[in-house]
């Protein structure tokens, strides 16, 4: 069982890391600029921007990864 409890943290620790590093290189690089022309749409329409909408997209699964490799450590410490 030790064995697998080190796994655990391990995977959950490189998840948790990749994830992160991930989510601070898509808010500086991926985020529509100044120059783009996000203004132009209005508020309820501004998801379908090419742009904004794959920095939304990257955004999700950077989080949900954050978020898995804290439950994997979670995990770790319960069992």
């Amino acid at each position: 069982m030790a064995i697998i409890t080190k796994i655990v943290y391990i995977l959950g620790g490189c998840l948790f890391l990749a994830s992160a590093v991930a989510h601070v290189y898509v808010r500086f690089r991926l985020r529509p600029g100044d120059d783009s022309d996000l203004d132009d749409y209005y508020h309820e329409f501004e998801d379908q921007h090419p742009g904004y909408a794959r920095y939304d997209k990257w955004l999700r699964i950077t989080m949900a990864g954050a978020t898995s490799g804290v439950l994997l450590f979670f995990l770790g410490i319960v069992f």
